[in-house]
C-alpha cells in the first residue's frame, strides 16, 4: 500500500525492516517504561535509599534489555534460516540504536515529571506521539526519497534522523543527505536536563493526595 518495496535501499529487506520499525519500537518502549515508572508518591518510595531515579533507571534499563534480547533473537533466526546478515558499519548501527533508545527515555522522562500533574493530558500526549511516529518516524520510508517541501515535516523528528541514519551505517550505497545523528544528541540531552529538573521539582512538591485522583 505504501510502496516501501519501490522506494527499499538496494540490499537486505529484512535490515531495512529492522533498522526502522525496530528502531521505531526501541523509542516507544523506552518511552513508555520510563514514563510508566513508580512516581515519587508510591509506596515503594517510603524505603529507602530507593527514589524515583532508581526506579526510573530500572525501568529504562530493563527495557534495552528485553528489546536487545528481541533484536539478538531476530537476526540469530533471520541469519540462520533466511540469509546471512551483513551490516556495513555495526558499530554506527549500534550506536542510533543506543540513541533510539535514549532519546525515548529522554522524553518519558518530561512526560513523568509532568503526569502528576496533568496525567489526563500525559495519557493523551503519549498516544498522539506514538500514533504519530508511525508516519513521522520515516520507518517505511527513506528521507532520501522525500521531495524537498516535505522534509520539514519530518526534521523536526530525533527518530526520523536515527533511523535514516542507521540506514545509511547499514547499506553501504545509501548516504543520508538530509539527516545527521548529531541532532538527536542534542535534543536527548536537553530533554534529559529538562526531565531531571522537573522529577527533582516533583518530588520535593509529592502529595500522597494525587494517587486518589489518578
Amino acid at each position: 500500500v505504501l510502496g516501501t518495496r519501490g522506494m527499499m535501499i538496494r540490499g537486505d529487506f529484512m535490515i531495512y525492516l529492522l533498522t526502522g520499525i525496530f528502531l521505531y519500537l526501541t523509542h516507544i518502549k523506552a518511552l513508555g517504561a520510563v514514563l510508566g515508572a513508580e512516581g515519587p508518591t508510591s509506596a515503594m518510595m517510603q524505603h529507602a535509599p530507593m527514589n524515583t531515579l532508581v526506579a526510573i533507571a530500572s525501568s529504562a534499563l530493563a527495557a534495552l534489555y528485553i528489546q536487545t534480547l528481541s533484536l539478538i533473537v531476530i537476526m540469530f533466526g533471520i541469519h540462520t534460516i533466511l540469509n546471512p546478515i551483513e551490516i556495513h558499519d555495526w558499530a554506527g548501527v549500534g550506536m542510533m540504536y543506543l540513541l533510539g533508545w535514549a532519546s525515548g527515555c529522554a522524553i518519558g522522562l518530561v512526560l513523568l515529571s509532568l503526569k502528576p500533574w496533568i496525567p489526563d493530558a500525559i495519557s493523551l500526549i503519549q498516544t498522539l506521539y506514538t500514533r504519530a511516529n508511525m508516519i513521522a518516524s520515516g520507518k517505511m520510508f527513506v528521507a532520501n526519497s522525500l521531495p524537498g517541501f516535505m522534509i520539514p515535516w519530518f526534521d523536526w523528528n530525533p527518530l526520523f534522523h536515527l533511523i535514516d541514519q542507521s540506514r545509511g551505517f547499514a547499506f553501504n550505497n545509501y548516504f543520508p543527505h538530509y539527516t545527521n545523528w548529531q541532532y538527536p544528541i542534542y535534543i536527548t540531552l536537553a530533554f534529559l536536563l529538562l526531565g531531571l529538573m522537573g522529577d527533582f521539582y516533583t518530588r520535593k512538591r509529592a502529595s500522597a493526595s494525587w494517587m486518589a485522583h489518578r
